[in-house]
């Protein structure tokens, strides 16, 4: 079924058009005529399957009529690169409606997002600690808010996002539609969806099913090695677009500084940038300015990017549902992927619990070539032997310009 079963206005349709979707996924399939009907909808499904298009295309729909200059759809997200793209989104398939969106999000300062909250856009993708702050500040008006979408649920209350989540909801109005995105449903979400929504459609895409567009391997290294490993991967991937993922903001700092030693075009994406270099670094990484991009899970959710070929684990996720999220970068809307993850011999567990959630074992490879058994790695030799020098003659107390000149002189 093509998107133009769906008989969207022409403005809107113009957008997807300009946008080159032809093909709804599955998602957006069963999600859109729901939605459209002005239903509540809780959407089950993995990252990188078009859930954004699911929620954005019903909204544009459903504000081409009524009311102007106000805030009349809310989408909360958890991060600030989700927000900044699904704005993006919002933009992109709403270019012909003259419906305004605009992204509210901390780490930038407030002028802007004044002007949009006092009713200059009718669509907010916000996150929930800088939205709050607006509330607390009398900037934000909620009153006139008639959907509300609540994407990366599962992601949000990974952060300790429900509290504010909670504060947010009583603000909006009781009379409104919710729509509910998540890709994985435990309790918690369960009971936050039932907060949220009355008679949802549930819409369950898989979601616990790992995707199938994406090749899975593992790499067994010594820790001593990992570095060095993970250069040679990247070193010897051809072409395409590599996210690396490390567990610490210093480990993302020291391997990207060491790629760009070796000659590689690499940026970084981790908590300790500022906002401004968060997004030059994406939008790099998004125009092919950097082939590498090294990031924290900062970036596990809210990269839409569609042409990432490979995502290499540098450090193992600390669970599995993460594990789900860092591989959904690559292999997105029906695109083929492959995941890397280097494990060393304390990742045996949890690459055990993986291959159980995945039903099947991962295949594990060793590079030809490369040196295993090296019991140093070179890169850290210079930092190893300047560590190990002996320390420099310590002088003695300066009594007197006499005792300087004599000690000099003795030794």
């Amino acid at each position: 079924m093509p998107f133009t079963e769906f008989h969207f206005h022409p403005s809107i349709s113009s957008g997807i058009k300009a946008m080159g979707y032809v093909m709804p996924t599955p998602i957006q399939r069963e999600a859109i005529p729901h939605a459209l009907l002005g239903k509540d909808v809780l959407g089950l499904a993995q990252t990188g399957t078009g859930k954004t298009a699911a929620f954005a295309l019903p909204i544009l729909e459903r504000l081409l009529a009524g009311p102007k200059g106000r805030v009349r759809a809310l989408v909360l997200a958890p991060t600030r690169e989700l927000a900044e793209q699904i704005h993006v989104a919002f933009k992109g398939l709403g270019r012909g409606t003259h419906l305004r969106s605009a992204p509210v999000y901390g780490g930038v300062k407030m002028g802007g997002q004044l002007t949009a909250l006092k009713g200059k856009a009718e669509i907010v993708v916000a996150c929930p600690g800088r939205l709050l702050d607006h509330v607390g500040r009398r900037t934000a008006d909620l009153s006139g808010v008639e959907v509300l979408v609540i994407d990366e649920a599962d992601r949000m209350l990974d952060m300790g996002f429900l509290p504010d989540i909670r504060r947010i909801l009583q603000k909006l109005p009781a009379e409104r539609q919710t729509m509910f995105f998540s890709a994985t449903m435990p309790d918690t979400i369960a009971t936050l969806a039932r907060e949220c929504l009355r008679d949802p459609v549930t819409v369950s895409i898989d979601h616990l099913v790992p995707l199938t567009t994406v090749a899975h391997a593992v790499y067994p290294v010594g820790e001593h090695r990992k570095a060095a490993l993970a250069l040679e991967l990247v070193r010897r991937i051809q072409g395409g677009s590599i996210l690396v993922f490390t567990r610490t903001k210093m480990g993302a700092q020291r391997l990207s500084s060491r790629l760009r030693s070796s000659g590689e075009t690499c940026a970084e994406m981790q908590g300790d940038l500022s906002q401004n270099e968060r997004t030059e670094a994406l939008e790099g990484f998004r125009r092919g300015t950097y082939r590498v991009l090294v990031a924290t899970d900062i970036a596990a959710r809210g990269l839409d990017i569609s042409d990432i070929t490979h995502v290499i684990n540098y450090d193992m996720p600390d669970t599995v549902d993460a594990y789900t999220h860092r591989i959904g970068r690559t292999g997105r809307v029906a695109k083929t992927g492959d995941a890397f993850t280097l494990v060393t011999g304390k990742d045996e567990a949890m690459i055990r619990e993986i291959e159980r959630f995945m039903g099947r074992l991962i295949e594990r490879r060793k590079i030809d070539g490369f040196d295993y058994g090296a019991t140093i790695d070179a890169h850290e030799r210079p930092r190893r032997a300047q560590a190990t020098a002996p320390a420099p003659a310590v002088l003695p107390p300066k009594s007197s310009g006499w005792s300087q000149r004599r000690w000099r002189f003795k030794r």
